[in-house]
């Protein structure tokens, strides 16, 4: 198959594993990079450059598209989805699981348990915001934060108050803000499983190593192989299907009334493969071959 890795290059770990397997398994693989592409839109006739020269028509893409370029890279998804190519992760998918508000109101439409979470612009009716999260400590994020940043934990109500002012100040995009119940209980840890189509295929636990209640690998967190409970394999793999990702790092807390899912991430880092020992990029490229030729399959006895 000829298969196409949307990266920001090939210095990037999860795009060279991915490159590697793609490769081991016998199939053309190129990594473009999405940022320097452009779309050219007529009538009948989507076409993608890259470098100055037309992209042709793949078997398959891999979006592993940044948070920092959604938008533009997801106009690039959009675009060969247009062409007609099979994409592993759509490019709606992506944007919904990119916006942490929108993430939220669909995990809870289908009955998936998260913190509560409460989003208002309002600053002054602070006493009744937390109220609704079951007061403080409170977590507050912004709806487009990642790797950690842009969430911050407030201790009191004073607290609370000013980070949402800061937020509200500096937010010029006009950025969703939410505030979130602190699961106190999960010690500063969560669990990272990574989703390929209905299964698991690996999970990882995430310690923050001080006092960060943030479990993040790029903030210090430290990673160590955990064993999920079929209660939270299932609902890993709900949730993924709630984003309608076939590809995706679900964070999960365990709480006293059970597991909560934090956040679905359509472009999941692999370091769960050098703390678990499972090879994730393996599984992603069978996952592509299996479905990219199912659906080649079906175009042609349509057509």
């Amino acid at each position: 198959m000829k298969i196409a890795i949307l990266s920001n290059g090939t210095g990037n770990y999860s795009t060279k594993r991915l490159k590697e397997e793609a490769k081991l398994r016998g199939h053309d693989v190129i990594v473009i990079k999405y940022r320097e592409c452009y779309a050219s839109i007529e009538q009948n006739n989507p076409t993608v450059s890259y470098r100055g020269e037309d992209l042709g028509m793949f078997d398959a893409i891999i979006p592993r598209i940044a948070t920092n370029m959604t938008r533009y890279g997801t106009a690039i998804v959009r675009q060969l989805e247009m062409q007609g190519c099979y994409t592993v992760s759509s490019s709606i998918a992506i944007s919904r699981s990119r916006d942490k508000l929108r993430s939220m109101q669909l995990l809870a439409k289908s009955g998936i348990g998260i913190p509560k979470t409460v989003v208002s612009r309002n600053t002054t009716d602070i006493d009744n915001l937390l109220d609704q999260v079951g007061g403080t400590p409170v977590v507050i994020k912004l709806a487009r934060g990642t790797h950690g940043n842009g969430v911050v934990l407030a201790e009191t109500k004073k607290a609370a108050k000013s980070v949402l002012q800061a937020f509200y100040l500096t937010n010029d995009d006009g950025t969703n803000i939410l505030l979130q119940e602190f699961i106190e209980e999960s010690a500063g840890a969560d669990i990272r499983a990574f989703v390929v189509g209905s299964r698991v295929v690996a999970s990882m636990k995430r310690q923050s190593l001080d006092d960060d209640f943030r479990s993040n690998l790029h903030k210090g967190g430290e990673g160590t192989t955990v064993k999920l409970t079929e209660e939270e394999r299932k609902m890993a793999v709900k949730a993924a299907k709630a984003m309608g990702l076939n590809i995706a790092g679900v964070d999960l807390l365990r709480s006293s009334r059970g597991p909560l899912v934090l956040e679905v991430n359509s472009s999941p880092g692999f370091a769960l493969e050098k703390v678990t020992g499972r090879n994730v990029a393996a599984s992603i490229i069978e996952y592509v071959e299996q479905n990219a030729k199912r659906r080649n399959k079906k175009d042609k006895v349509g057509a």
